[in-house]
């Protein structure tokens, strides 16, 4: 838990850092980061301590004694076997409804802790650039209100506007994108840039660059400031995965039948608004068989139109509408496609977390019936050579389920081989160990 816990502030450790956060905030941050590091720390605690137990059951020879007295492996191991499966089912509603309501929270803290407290990126008496164009610099700084304020805005490229104010408070939008500097007691001064002469219409030269600076005095104004470069970095991927890792398993079976069921509506709706034909008339063709007594006898225009009524002209017509009338379905058609599979993400990404919650179950369990029989094979306890041992195991586990995430998630393979991969390649080791301690 401790090293997992250190992997996660070497990712946030700039959002944490300077933010003059609590010890209580840091606290209740590391307790909604610890739920959810539970998959990963269990297994690796059923395998160890089964491991060490039953190697100093054999090293002391107590397990050899056991079975002289008739006691089978599986039979020494009932009582644990009762408690591990206990475990395992504790971990299912663990994982199924704290872990979901941990990662909201701890999620909704570290978001709210990147945007805390905006002013901190203005270091009293330090030109500020965190801005695209702009240099911010002030004298000091208590709370959200800045003393000694100046602004140097080179968004315009013709001209350097600068503004100085006495004071100013800092305020963030409510869809936090922007955050608004109100100043006080300030002036403004723009520098034109530097201009070739112009000639005027009363044939005289002038030279822009003598032009006078312009500068104007203000009692209270209102500067805003574009926070998109100080947003969290995460992508549409990373937002899904935030929200499937927020659902347990009821949840996630609801919002799979909704998107199946929006799937279908799409569908279904696009094959009637195409079931008519490709070939339709515009206003131009219309209004020549609605001109023609003769066409009109023939074909009426509700229903197809025979190609060998038209007369040349209307035939190349009704050509250009059938081409121009397949592209915008072939277009349709490829944004339809585009969306479907969008879909369909989105539905591996619900399985993916779905069959996440059981197959950690699944590990406990296996992993259990691998470290149990294995302790009872090498005949050591303690923390030696069983620590090694788990470490190894538990690190080609990792491995392998990190592999069948990846590709689960890469779309390579189902989301239930991806998530089951782990279990299903240690089940027959697990088999195998516990047939092998048992012969001995």
């Amino acid at each position: 838990m401790f090293m997992l816990i250190l992997q996660f502030f070497w990712v946030y450790i700039d959002d944490l850092m300077g933010k003059g956060l609590s010890v209580w905030v840091i606290l209740e941050l590391l307790v909604y980061v610890s739920a959810g590091i539970v998959p990963l720390a269990l297994p690796l605690a059923i395998l160890l301590s089964s491991l060490m137990a039953f190697g100093n059951l054999s090293e002391h020879n107590e397990l050899t004694a056991l079975k002289a007295s008739g006691f089978s492996l599986l039979r020494i191991m009932r009582p644990l076997i009762i408690i591990v499966f206990l475990i395992a089912t504790a971990t299912f509603f663990f994982a199924n409804y704290v872990i979901p309501a941990a990662n909201l929270k701890w999620h909704t803290l570290i978001f709210d802790i990147q945007n805390k407290k905006i002013s901190t990126i203005l270091t009293p008496g330090i030109y500020s650039k965190h801005f695209e164009g702009y240099a911010i610099k002030i004298d000091s700084l208590n709370g959200n209100k800045c003393m000694g304020v100046t602004i140097h805005d080179y968004t315009l490229p013709t001209q350097l506007r600068t503004v100085r104010a006495k004071e100013a408070n800092v305020y963030k939008s409510e869809n936090g994108r922007y955050i608004f500097l109100n100043l006080k007691s300030g002036s403004i001064l723009e520098e034109l840039d530097i201009q070739n002469p112009m000639y005027l219409p009363n044939k005289t030269w002038t030279n822009p660059s003598n032009r006078p600076s312009r500068i104007s005095h203000f009692n209270q104004g209102v500067y805003k400031l574009d926070l998109g470069g100080l947003d969290l970095n995460r992508s549409k991927e990373d937002l899904f995965t935030d929200k499937y890792e927020m659902l347990n398993v009821f949840q996630i079976n609801d919002a799979i039948d909704s998107i199946d069921n929006k799937k279908n509506t799409l569908s279904t709706r696009f094959v009637q608004q195409n079931k008519l034909g490709f070939l339709s008339l515009n206003d131009s063709l219309t209004k020549r068989i609605e001109n023609d007594p003769g066409l009109q006898n023939e074909v009426a225009l509700t229903n197809p139109i025979e190609f060998r009524a038209l007369s040349a002209a209307d035939q190349q017509l009704a050509i250009n509408l059938a081409l121009s009338k397949i592209r915008r379905n072939q277009q349709q058609l490829e944004n339809q496609g585009q969306f479907l599979q969008t879909l369909e993400r989105e539905t591996d990404l619900y399985w993916i977390e779905f069959h996440r919650k059981f197959a950690l179950t699944y590990a406990i369990i296996v992993l259990f019936f691998v470290g149990a029989p294995l302790g009872a094979l090498i005949k050591k306890g303690g923390f030696g050579a069983p620590v090694v041992i788990a470490a190894i195991i538990f690190l080609l586990y990792f491995i392998v389920n990190s592999v069948g995430d990846n590709l689960a998630d890469t779309n390579s393979i189902t989301p239930f081989v991806g998530m089951w991969m782990a279990g299903l390649l240690f089940t027959p080791v697990a088999i195998y160990l516990t047939k092998k301690a048992q012969s001995i």
